[in-house]
């Protein structure tokens, strides 16, 4: 079967891989769009962690108003290229975000951006509760363990379950990306603005 250069920019629409991967992943499934994106985005999973350190200066800023017009977001999201910035997949990743801080409120991006007094005092919150619940000694720093890691979930937006599918985090959802695009991507920092509220929340990387 002749591989066809729109078949070529057709799935590096859909995966963000190079042409001359899509044009070889074509050719070996015989021009079987599905298999070929699948082939992809395995190859993709395998090099996701390597791509962690590759600077990403390029990217979108994604804005959010809820239908009340009393909650707004913005998220920064940044990848390799200009190119992957403007695929659909990139663009639905950063809507979804943007959605997702709305409703689940985080105040950081990772748990490394969380003042260090704050966790402390989170910690020293936490031994003081478990002595009062009479907790043997000897197991109260893995409850404080257990409890910290609630502590870190409701604050940091890569530890968040996803709204749209609570068996993936936001941690998951981006090297999900990452696979299928083939490029390191950041959430660099987001702001969350809400009526009633003093301030807006968010951290930068």
């Amino acid at each position: 079967m002749e591989i066809t250069a729109s078949m070529v920019k057709e799935l590096r629409e859909l995966t963000g891989a190079g042409p001359l991967d899509c044009k070889k992943a074509l050719t070996e499934f015989g021009g079987d769009m599905e298999r070929a994106a699948q082939y992809l985005k395995e190859k993709g999973l395998a090099k996701a962690a390597k791509k962690a350190g590759r600077a990403t200066n390029e990217g979108l800023i994604e804005t959010y108003l809820h239908h009340n017009r009393r909650v707004g977001v913005m998220v920064q999201l940044n990848c390799e290229t200009d190119f992957v910035a403007k695929t659909p997949r990139f663009q639905e990743l950063a809507h979804n975000l943007a959605l997702h801080i709305a409703n689940l409120a985080p105040r950081y991006v990772r748990r490394e951006d969380i003042p260090a007094a704050l966790v402390e005092e989170e910690k020293a919150t936490q031994r003081a509760r478990a002595l009062e619940e009479g907790k043997p000694a000897n197991v109260v720093d893995k409850i404080i363990e257990g409890r910290m890691t609630k502590f870190y979930q409701d604050l940091v937006l890569l530890e968040q379950e996803f709204l749209l599918d609570d068996s993936k985090t936001i941690a998951d959802l981006i090297q999900e990306a990452i696979a299928d695009l083939g490029e390191n991507i950041q959430i660099s920092r987001f702001a969350r603005f809400a009526l009633g509220e003093d301030q807006a929340e968010g951290d930068e990387a």
